[in-house]
């Protein structure tokens, strides 16, 4: 398949005076999507000479070509040495919890470096508590510490009640303070989540999926100034990595039980009014969330969709190309670390379910599967998008028969997407391609995970973890995301994960799913966009799309692993100018 050129002819009488030229670079040929969405088989290689300066008019691309671009300088316009660097599309992360992610990172207490369950104990005893009287902490990781986390818990920081949420927000830990204040030691099991237990059926305080609402919903919300803090900071941490989009993957009324609240609507009203001051720089789709982790209903979406939360934006000062509402978020089944992803055949580890199941409510299979089905045809015919985390192959079977079914019943172009699919197989993946439906996965996560998943999973499912190949060569509109703070924001890692299919289970030198590192690039920026429905707009280094740009220190490398020392020199999001290097050598002409 021949790679689509990014470099236009100009007719230079219709193009404006610049304000902004950036010459003395390279623009990296990346496939761009085909019609239908997807890359096909797609290479390196590329007949297309690569351009070296591009220049910007109010928050558009008006010249892309060599240095002829400057005859275009104006006066005023200011003109930007990128000295041989990378001038890419503004990176696009297409699942990336920017709130929750801000408030881990400035607004909880971190315990990812604790390597043991007594260390994790030491770390909260240097840690003081909130104006809330609670302690908040994020980033302990089973993969990492083992089992024994509840029975650490139960006696840690007796003076004062401590929620911990791990890695992957898929669990928290209370501490025994906690279980008193909140009266959980004797809390029924939860639809959609797990109570972990003693020897004498108490609650000990673990809990994962729906049922942490049972503490979430109880804690006092976050202070509204904390989390604006952490997000403008956040802000700035991702324009210096080159990120200028992102998708918001949940954030609505069942967001009381992620991470301390971070995920509220609360949060998305914080959003739209940063928007209308002009404070919002990064560009945002919102998925809502009207269920939990576990324990989604057709019930519960359906009064979602009715309430006035779908509409926050209307009429408000706000350009849907920087802040929009796209779809819902639904979780369909859990993770596969903890044993709740829905698979086809038992876990190679035993763990409580052998085969996991659907979070969704349901007495049997065939129930949550039904339940499943009216779930995704509520949000389709509300005219949204829907975004189903799935992450076992039956799961990602049952979502991809469900889209098929809304699809067929009320023809739309909703870009339904299927998040992780972490073990799609052969024939959901035709699927997948052959209806349009999108597909987001997280190299970052099998590359951190790699040790584990292989003891859990066994090496020929390991073997296909997130298919990325596989599901190019179908033709699907895959994309790559960090799904931070799972893993971290930088796309560099995600790229890199893609490209080598290296993980702490060794090299991916001969892995048959790795990817060029052009066409990774491609998946952080060009198919993110089709999934925002904003392909005309944004993901392409060319003419007419709008001007968000990361340019790198240097060229893209060889070796993919180069990329994590090739920082970004300069970040411009709509024209602006929203993060330069202090090295960064520009002048006026």
């Amino acid at each position: 398949m021949a790679v689509t050129p990014l470099v236009k002819e100009e007719k230079r009488m219709h193009v404006a005076t610049p304000e902004l030229i950036i010459t003395g670079g390279h623009v990296p040929v990346l496939p761009v999507p085909a019609a239908a969405g997807g890359y096909g088989a797609v290479t390196e290689a590329g007949d297309a000479p690569e351009a070296s300066t591009v220049a910007v008019a109010g928050d558009r691309i008006v010249a892309v070509g060599g240095a002829e671009v400057l005859a275009l300088a104006g006066d005023a316009t200011e003109i930007i040495d990128a000295r041989g660097g990378a001038i890419l599309p503004g990176l696009n992360d297409g699942h990336l919890h920017f709130v929750a992610s801000a408030v881990a990172r400035y607004g909880l207490a971190p315990l990812g470096t604790a390597t043991t369950w007594a260390g994790v104990v030491e770390l909260l005893n240097t840690y003081e508590p909130g104006d809330d009287g609670w302690i908040r902490a994020h980033g302990w990781d089973a993969a990492v510490l083992g089992d024994g986390g509840a029975e650490f818990f139960a006696t840690a920081r007796p003076d004062v009640p401590v929620a911990a949420y791990d890695q992957t927000g898929h669990q928290l830990l209370l501490n025994g303070a906690a279980m008193e204040q909140l009266d959980l030691y004797t809390t029924p099991d939860v639809v959609g989540g797990t109570v972990s237990r003693d020897d004498a059926g108490r609650a000990n305080g673990h809990f994962a999926d729906a049922a942490m609402s049972l503490a979430g919903d109880a804690l006092p919300p976050l202070p509204r100034a904390l989390v604006k803090d952490a997000v403008l900071r956040h802000q700035a941490d991702l324009h210096a990595m080159g990120i200028t989009s992102l998708t918001e993957p949940g954030l609505g009324p069942a967001g009381s039980s992620l991470l301390s609240g971070a995920c509220t609507d609360a949060s998305l009203e914080l959003l739209a009014d940063l928007a209308e001051a002009g404070e919002l720089t990064l560009r945002i789709t919102a998925l809502l969330l009207f269920s939990g982790t576990g324990g989604a209903s057709a019930e519960a979406t359906r009064e979602g969709l009715a309430s006035g939360l779908p509409r926050l934006l209307d009429g408000r000062n706000i350009d849907p190309l920087q802040l929009r509402i796209g779809g819902v978020k639904v979780f369909a089944d859990g993770t596969p670390r903890s044993g709740s992803a829905w698979m086809s055949d038992t876990y190679q580890t035993p763990c409580g379910h052998q085969h996991g199941q659907l979070v969704i409510q349901g007495d049997d299979d065939d129930a949550r599967v039904a339940e499943l089905n009216g779930i995704i045809s509520a949000v389709h015919s509300a005219g949204l998008q829907v975004g189903v985390h799935a992450t076992g192959d039956a799961a990602t079977a049952a979502v991809v028969d469900a889209i098929v079914a809304a699809q067929a019943a009320d023809p739309r172009d909703g870009r339904h997407y299927v998040i992780h699919g972490a073990f799609t197989d052969d024939a959901a993946m035709a699927r997948l391609g052959e209806h349009g439906i999108g597909y987001s996965t997280n190299p970052a996560i099998r590359a951190a995970a790699g040790a584990l998943m292989l003891g859990v999973l066994g090496e020929d499912r390991f073997t296909r973890h997130q298919p990325l190949a596989s599901a190019l060569e179908a033709g699907l509109p895959a994309n790559i995301a960090s799904d931070a703070p799972v893993t971290s924001p930088d796309w560099r890692h995600s790229v890199i994960a893609a490209a080598t299919r290296d993980t702490t289970a060794g090299p991916g030198a001969e892995d048959a799913e790795r990817i060029p590192l052009r066409t990774a690039l491609a998946l952080m920026t060009g198919t993110p966009a089709w999934q925002d429905h904003a392909e005309a707009d944004k993901g392409q280094v060319a003419v007419g799309q709008l001007a968000d740009l990361c340019v790198l220190t240097r060229p893209l490398p060889e070796d993919p692993r180069d990329l994590l020392d090739n920082p970004t020199a300069l970040t411009v999001s709509g024209g602006r100018i929203v993060y330069r290097h202090s090295t960064t050598h520009h002048t006026h002409d």
